[in-house]
């Protein structure tokens, strides 16, 4: 039982060990704006990262359904979308959160704020589209041929055109952004709650995205019969 669940127990607790030892463990005074908003670094980038694993894996189902059509991909697909879009919503909310303090306001219409907010946009048109068809078929090969576009779309939304227009956050041409959200300024203490913070909100993600899998798979033969 426990070699089947391992990584269940694994995920909650780094996540309790994140959640607890990160608001305990000594972090860098960088400037007097960060002071401890910095400990956003265990949330908000790491659920970044979580999302960009989930939506990978979900491209990667999308292109395995349209090279071998069966439920079970297109269930995976969807259900790691839909997580990993959670995912995205909740770092656009830790990061307003962490806007607010930094620079006054949550929403600041910084090109990465809005680049992010693009990218999650384009993501949830992922399951307009799929709500607006009948055809289950033509749903899920439409919807993972959207997959593929989503994820790309990524790149240029989230990653190249906010480093080449002035941006607040770091990176970014002419960024004015607070350094303590830059990887390169963390130190070893916060080191040791950031990696597993990644891999617990990660292996969250793929938690709670089986048992959207399996909810789907549920209601698909509810459905049939």
């Amino acid at each position: 039982m426990i070699q089947r669940f391992w990584w269940k127990i694994l995920a909650c607790f780094l996540l309790l060990y994140t959640c607890v030892y990160g608001f305990f463990v000594q972090v860098p005074k960088l400037d007097d704006r960060m002071k401890e908003t910095i400990r956003n670094m265990f949330f908000h980038v790491p659920m970044w990262f979580g999302m960009m694993i989930l939506l990978l894996v979900s491209l990667i189902y999308a292109i395995k359904y349209l090279k071998n059509p069966s439920i079970k991909n297109d269930a995976y697909s969807t259900a790691f979308a839909a997580t990993g879009i959670l995912y995205g919503v909740l770092g656009l909310i830790t990061g307003a959160i962490w806007a607010n303090y930094q620079w006054g306001m949550p929403w600041s219409g910084d090109p990465k704020q809005n680049g992010a907010a693009i990218a999650m946009l384009i993501y949830m048109a992922y399951f307009v589209l799929r709500g607006s068809m009948n055809d289950e078929d033509k749903k899920a090969r439409i919807s993972a041929v959207y997959n593929i576009f989503a994820f790309f779309m990524l790149f240029p939304t989230l990653w190249i055109l906010p480093r080449l227009t002035e941006s607040l956050y770091p990176g970014g041409e002419g960024s004015e952004g607070n350094p303590g959200l830059n990887g390169k300024d963390m130190d070893y203490n916060m080191r040791t709650v950031f990696y597993p913070a990644v891999i617990g909100w990660t292996l969250l993600g793929v938690w709670i995205s089986t048992l959207r899998y399996r909810y789907i798979l549920l209601a698909e033969q509810k459905s049939q019969n």
